[in-house]
This record gives C-alpha cells, structure tokens and sequence, in this order.
C-alpha cells in the first residue's frame, strides 16, 4: 500500500479528487496526518466513511512502527523504528527547557565511513523517503507530550547524499507541520555539490558542517570522504551558502582524547576559518564512547577546556554540546547495533562511498 506520509496537500487533493471526493478533504486529510496525529485512517473520522474506505484499500498513513525505545534520566529518548521493508532507523527526542528537538536519520545506515561513529560499521542498506524522515517526527511526537519544535538531520546517514528526499522533507516540515525553516538544520561531512545546491534551494535553514579536524591529512584518516572533498573546495561550499542564505553555519567539532584536541589544533582550526572569513559558532562535542578498532577514548576535561580556550582567544563564538543520552546509547548508530538487528540487505561501505550529488 502506498504511505500518505510524504505527500502535500496538494497531492493528497488529488488523492481525495480521484477518489470520488472534493478536493477539499485532501486538507483534510493533510491535516490528520500532519497537525492531529492520525495513526491509522479509522482515525480521520469527519471524513466520510466512503472515502475512509476506498483510502483504507489503496493507502496507509505509513508511520514506522516502534521497535525499542529507551529513555534515560535525563529525558532523552532514544527510538529504534522499524521501516516498511523491515529495515531500522534510529531518532532521539531530546526535550529541553525552551524547546523539543529531534535527531534524524536520512538512511539506513551510513556510507561516509566515519571511523569514530557506530553507524559507519554497519554499512549501508538504501535511502529513506521524505515520508520515511517526517514520519520518525511524527512518531516521535506521538509519545511527546510537548510539541517538537527543532529537527537536526544528524542521525544515520549522510543527508546531502539523499539530496531530493532531505528537500522534499524540509519543505514538508515547513509547510505541512507548521515548523519554522529556521529551525531546521542539516548537518554534512562535506558533500561540496551538495551544499552549492543546497545554496540554491534558498531555504533558510541552517547549514551544519562536520569539521572534526584543522587539516586534510587528520580528517582524512576520520572521514574516508575527505579524500574526495579536500577542506579548501568545502568551505568555498560554505561561504557560497553564507553568501546566498546570509545563514551562519554553525561546525561541529568532535573532540577525541589525544587525536585532535590539542591547543594546537584550536589554533589551527581558528587560522583555517578566519582564512575563509566563515561567519558561525565551533560546536564542540566530546567523544560519546563507541568500541572501535582504533581505541578512541572521551577528551579530558582539562583538553575541551584548553580547546574551548584557544578558539575563544582567536574570537570564534564557541558552544558545547551537553552530553544527554549516554546511558541508552543515544550516539548515532549504537542502539541499532545493539540490538544486533539483521545486516542481510546491507552492502560494502566502499561500494557506494562517493555517490550522491557529485
């Protein structure tokens, strides 16, 4: 059956036209699905029950369905959904004082080979649909008490290498759910193609860029892709988008204990930006423990604050990610792999390293 999840309202006016029905119940429909949490059609019930029938035979909502959640002390909830296809994705609620975010996924499973991230050692299985990445929010919201205000597309998989899908799904959160495009962020390893077409979207969301390293030479050895994209023709991409957007962006910085978390490299990282006047904060993120052949370890306290230090003296507006879900294995990948769900499907990282908007 073909979800309704993914579609606008004025697809789902077209559905309602060729279901014998004016085109004012595809709103309707629209409404259910995006604004009231419908679940199941059954559950649209001002719409006739003509229309909920012939809808029932050909469609369904298409919500993943919840394969494991756990929430931990500090409220972060971390979900392991199912797909239509059997396939698994994770999301994570993550309610705060002024606000409720979510963390996406945009595949299932992750091609760039990040060698710090638990999702990278799962491979790669396929794309998610716009439908497929509302859908985690309206899951998600489904439990939440709270309405969900923010999304980051920082979960399982690269975004702008399933391009047309992250598209489709940020216009759907603006304007079918009501969400505010500035409230939406997508975060990159640095698909260069990816962010100048992005640029042109002319969407002001804001643009996250996984820096991870001052240098080619170290984050070559983090993100396998960063042989394809050196630093240089990344962050021309970016000031293209700055230009553009006049969006700040905002470079998350994953700190690893004696990798790169120098003073040094503070330094080094400052130098790099100042030399591309990149206007946007360093996002500092210490570590969240993952088993991996290379043994990385968390940074010391004394490290990120040294770090955070340098980045500060040289003038760059510096935050800290707080470190929320560590007990239910909130970092990208980890539930899943602890679930040991099945990698039957799945296919070389090496295989598709490289694909996307090149």
């Amino acid at each position: 059956m073909q979800p309704l999840v993914g579609l606008t309202t004025q697809q789902l006016e077209k559905v309602a036209v060729e279901s014998g029905q004016q085109a004012y119940r595809g709103k309707q429909i629209a409404a259910w699905i995006y604004r009231r949490g419908a679940q199941s059609i059954s559950d649209m019930t001002d719409l006739p029950r003509e229309l909920r029938s012939k809808l029932e035979s050909a469609y369904t909502v298409g919500l993943p369905e919840i394969a494991h959640q756990d929430q931990s002390a500090d409220e972060t909830v971390k979900y392991l959904l199912t797909l239509h296809d059997g396939q698994t994705v994770e999301s994570v609620l993550l309610p705060y004082p002024d606000r409720v975010s979510v963390c996406l996924s945009t595949q299932v499973g992750c091609a760039a080979g990040c060698t710090f991230c638990a999702t990278a050692q799962g491979g790669f299985a396929r794309n998610l649909t716009a439908g497929e990445i509302v859908g985690q929010v309206l899951r998600m919201q489904a439990g939440s008490e709270r309405r969900i205000s923010h999304c980051v597309y920082m979960g399982m998989g690269e975004p702008l290498w399933n391009y047309d899908a992250v598209v489709s799904s940020l216009h759907l959160f603006g304007n079918e759910l009501g969400m505010s495009f500035r409230n939406l962020t997508v975060s990159t390893v640095g698909v260069a193609p990816g962010i100048r077409a992005l640029a042109a979207e002319g969407l002001p969301i804001t643009l996250a860029l996984s820096l991870h390293a001052p240098n080619d030479a170290l984050r070559s050895t983090l993100i396998p892709t960063a042989r394809k994209w050196k630093l240089d023709d990344i962050l021309d991409a970016c000031a293209e988008y700055t230009a553009r957007t006049h969006r700040d962006l905002t470079f998350e910085y994953l700190l690893i204990g004696g990798i790169n978390d120098s003073p040094e490299q503070a330094r080094e990282l400052a130098s790099l930006l100042k030399s591309k006047r990149l206007p946007g904060n360093v996002n500092l993120i210490p570590f969240n423990y993952v088993e991996t052949e290379q043994g990385f370890r968390k940074p010391t306290r004394e490290s990120i604050a040294k770090f955070r230090a340098e980045l500060t003296k040289a003038g760059r507006t510096v935050t800290q990610r707080m470190t929320r879900g560590h007990s239910i294995s909130a970092a990208c990948g980890q539930l899943r792999r602890n679930a040991a769900v099945h990698k039957a499907d799945f296919v070389p990282m090496a295989a598709i390293a490289g694909a996307g908007c090149a």
